[in-house]
Order: C-alpha cells, then structure tokens, then sequence
C-alpha cells in the first residue's frame, strides 16, 4: 500500500466519522438498539417477574390494567407484560441475528462466486437466484412456515430461505468489479487457489456495502417474523415473542389496549431505529442502498 493510498484511507475514515457525528438520529437509534440487546441479555435479572417470560400463568391477575404492580399490566393468562416484552426482546432479536446471519454467509458467498468466476457459474447461481426472487418474500415465508412445525427454528430458516438472494445480487457486482483489479491478479500470479483469493483479497472489498445493507434490512426481518408469529405460523405460547403478543392481544384493543399496545410499540421503535442506523452507515460509508 503507498503513502498515497495510506493517506487517502485516513481522510475517508475521518471523513465517515464526521458524517457519523453529524446524524444525531443514527446515534439515537444506536443507543436504543443498545439498550434493548442488553435488556434481552439481562433479562432473568431486570424483568420484574421473570417467570412469566417463561411457563408461569397468574389466572388470579387475569388483565390487570398498567399499575405500581405491573407496569404494563397483564395479559390473558395474568402474566406481566412488561416481563414477557423484555423475554420477548430475546427472541425476536435472536431471530433477526440468526437470520442475517444465515442470510449474509451464504448469500454473499454465492455472489462473490459468481462474479469472480463469471462466465457459466455466474449465470447459473444467479438464475437460481431469480428463482427465489421471483416470489414475494412474505409469501414464500408464509408457504415454507406453512409445512414445517411452528418454532424459533422455522421463523428462521423460513425469513432466511427468502433473505438470502439480496445478499449474492449485493455481491456479485463487487466481486465481478474487483476480480480484474492488479492485486487479485497478483495473488493468482503468485499460485493462490481461487477459495482463498476469493477470502482474503475480494471479501474484504465488499464487506462495506454488506454491513450497510444488513443494518437496513433488520427491520425488516423483524417485521416479518412478527407477521408469522401474529398468523399463527411462528412461535408459539408460553415463548415470548413480541409478534405472538400483539396476536393474543388484538381482540382486547378495544377494552383492555395494553395487551397489544406495548409489544407493537416495540416492534415499531426496534424497525424504525434499524432503518435509521442503516441509513446512518449508508450515509458515512457512502453507500449506495439497495433497492428492495
């Protein structure tokens, strides 16, 4: 690396950092999302009740309203809300991780495949890929939770099933774009196999636009596993699942709001600041979005 290369690098990371401190919203999102991971890690410790995030029904505290007692009030079983919203962070929050997870490993690895080879490879994997993209990724969703027995796992490999094809669209275009440049010719000069050049001097280079993407996109995974949970297709009671209580809660909206109020709520702030901290790096990284 030149000094010149050295020195541009320096001016564009302070540069992303003086972006980053100019979008107070991204930081604020931040800090939220910050406070529910560590309220899911710590929840057998701060939930007020930490039974009823789990097995425990209360017939005697049958909707009880917001109270010193129960903050949130409780649900149909007399289990506190406000227990099962900071047990139900841990779910809905281990399923965004799992699934972005999946969803970026292989996706990415399939697109960076496909453009460093181009040629053949590339146009199979990626008609596979259309093949999936065809389908509105709600209803294939829907169709795959439909057949498989209703858990945390089938949430997961349904959203992820239908997740991934973003990812190796993402990556092929950066992969065909950096397979030509000096230094990837360079290491298959040097005798390099095609796995590791593809590892370590074409992952690197597309490891930006991935994060950015992946920030935007947990929003929306977990707006869809809460639309399985609220069709009965996801998880299942006594799991606490943010999604699962606004289904056991909308037909008490009218009378007693509290039971479906406070877990939308979490699911609308958790959504809206994963987009805002998406759009925060896109911004600093300079990133182009991809269009969904």
């Amino acid at each position: 690396m030149t000094a010149t290369t050295t020195i541009r690098a320096r001016e564009e990371r302070a540069t992303s950092r003086r972006r980053w401190r100019l979008d107070p919203v991204a930081t604020a999102s931040a800090v939220v999302l910050a406070l529910f991971v560590l309220a899911a890690i710590l929840a057998p410790w701060i939930a007020p009740y930490p039974g009823d995030g789990t097995t425990e029904v209360h017939p005697e505290n049958l909707l009880q309203a917001p109270s010193a007692a129960h903050l949130m009030g409780t649900d149909t079983f007399g289990r506190d809300v406000l227990s099962r919203l900071i047990y139900g962070a841990r779910t809905s929050l281990f399923i965004v991780a799992a699934v972005l997870l999946i969803a970026v490993l292989f996706g990415t690895f399939i697109g960076l495949v496909a453009g460093y080879f181009g040629g053949w490879v590339r146009d199979v994997l990626m008609r596979i890929t259309d093949i999936f993209l065809a389908f509105p990724a709600l209803l294939l969703s829907v169709a795959l939770a439909m057949v498989l027995k209703p858990s945390v796992s089938t949430v997961i490999i349904a959203i992820a099933v239908t997740w991934w094809p973003w990812y190796a669209r993402l990556a092929v275009g950066m992969a065909a774009s950096i397979r030509s440049r000096a230094y990837v010719d360079a290491s298959r000069t040097l005798g390099q196999s095609h796995l590791k050049v593809i590892l370590k001097q074409v992952l690197p280079n597309a490891t930006t636009p991935v994060i950015v993407q992946t920030s935007l996109d947990a929003g929306g995974v977990i707006l869809t596993a809460a639309a399985l949970s609220y069709l009965g297709l996801g998880v299942k009671d006594p799991t606490s699942e943010w999604g699962l209580m606004v289904q056991q809660g909308q037909s008490l909206v009218a009378t007693q709001w509290w039971v479906m109020v406070f877990p939308g709520l979490a699911i609308l702030v958790t959504a809206f600041c994963f987009n805002m901290l998406g759009e925060g790096l896109r911004s600093a990284l300079d990133v182009k979005k991809v269009a969904r």
